[in-house]
Parts: C-alpha cells; structure tokens; sequence
C-alpha cells in the first residue's frame, strides 16, 4: 500500500469517528446560528416544588372539533405536531380562497415532514357541515391525510379564535359572505404554542417568511434552545 493511500485511509477513519462528536458538540454549546421564533401569548412564572421558577406560555385551549371524515379532532391529537391554523367558510367569496391555495402550496411544499398538521376551522358551522367540509377539501385538492377542516358549536368556535389563537372570528352582516374573520395562518409548535402569524393572503409570505419559520421550528427538534429549560405545561380542558 502507497504511504499516501494509508494516509488517507487514516484521515477518513478519524473523520467519520470525530465528527459527530464534534458536530454534537458545537450543536449544544456553540452559538447557533438561526433565529430563534417568539413564543406569542401571556406568560406567567410558575413556582416548584423546589423553589425555583418555571415559565409557563400561553398554550391553545383544549377543543374537540369533527372534521370532514365526520371525525372527532381534539386539542390534544394536535400536541407533539407542528401545525398551521386558520379560519374560514366555504361559501366566503374573498380571501378564503387565497388562504386555502396558499395553505395548499405549504402542504406541498413540505411534504416530507409527514407530522407536519394542518386545520382549517369554518366560522359558519350552521352551513359547513361534515358534508359540505369534505366537498370543500376535494375543491381545494387538499391531503386530508394531513389537512383536517373543522366544525363544531359556533360559540365555541369564536370563542377559541378569540380566547385561543388571538385572532377574531365573528358573524357581520356588512362583511362579505356575512362572515368577518382573520386572513392569517398561525404556526403552532409542538407544545401548542404560538410561535407566529402569516398573512395568508400574500404568497411571497408563504413563500419565504412562513417557510423558514417552519424550518426554525423542525431545526429546534434537533438543537435546544440554549438555556432553555424543559417547560412543564399544564394540560388544561
């Protein structure tokens, strides 16, 4: 064997044993390079056992929705995905149909991430029925695999826009379609926490802002936070 070609073989053995390690390494110490998502939603310091503090954030509420499989959908079937939210109504004549294409190129685009979620609530439960939302699901090609729309009790409804998700919800006469509700698509994290807002009605948002928050989210999976304490999140129903 040439001395370059031990040489070489040497080389390679350290690297594919050294580099790992290293790679961990700088993962969990280092400075990590990428922007870290606000976590959006009131806070408070819980107090343990031991005396120190821990912080709890704003989590979405629980909820049980049926979706167009006629299908219970529950807060908690949600928890340990990542997933976009947004509210509309089938017969809305505006922004809903550029939500629904926009929601349609993200599902797309990241169809690798097979626990990526995505829901679509109706504020016009009385129209939107389990029916009418699988009809809906076919118009807009959606992967319902992956792609669930939602209906339920309409009070409950806006109240979760409101109360849970901070965006509005309601019935207007004036508006069009006699609905008025929020136009964005809300990025949810695996705790059910906020981490950020999109105007789904704007393709190039889609297309960069909302696409690199979804990649942040997945590359925190893979490095911590730093300083960031395991959170101890209460369930509420």
């Amino acid at each position: 064997m040439q001395p370059s070609s031990k040489y070489k073989k040497i080389v390679l053995l350290f690297a594919i044993i050294l580099l790992p390690g290293i790679f961990y390494l700088l993962l969990y110490t280092g400075e990590h390079h990428y922007t870290k998502l606000d976590i959006i939603g009131p806070r408070e310091a819980v107090e343990n056992a031991d005396g120190k503090f821990d912080t709890l954030y704003h989590q979405i509420p629980y909820f049980e929705l049926t979706n167009q499989d006629n299908q219970t959908i529950t807060r908690d079937d949600l928890l340990g995905s990542i997933y976009i939210a947004d509210f509309f109504f089938a017969t809305c004549p505006t922004i809903c149909p550029k939500m629904a294409t926009n929601m349609g190129y993200i599902q797309n685009k990241f169809t690798d991430k097979k626990d990526l979620k995505f829901i679509s609530i109706t504020v016009n439960p009385e129209h939107d029925t389990v029916e009418v939302l699988k009809e809906y699901a076919k118009k807009v090609h959606a992967n319902t695999q992956t792609w669930s729309f939602l209906t339920g009790d309409k009070e409950k409804i806006y109240d979760l826009a409101f109360n849970g998700f901070f965006v509005n919800a309601d019935k207007d006469e004036i508006a069009p379609g006699g609905f008025l509700h929020s136009q964005m698509l809300i990025l949810v994290d695996r705790k059910g926490r906020i981490r950020g807002y999109f105007d789904g009605t704007v393709y190039s948002e889609m297309k960069k802002d909302l696409t690199d928050a979804i990649d942040i989210l997945y590359k925190e999976d893979v490095v911590p936070l730093k300083g960031e304490k395991k959170l101890q999140i209460e369930q509420r129903r």
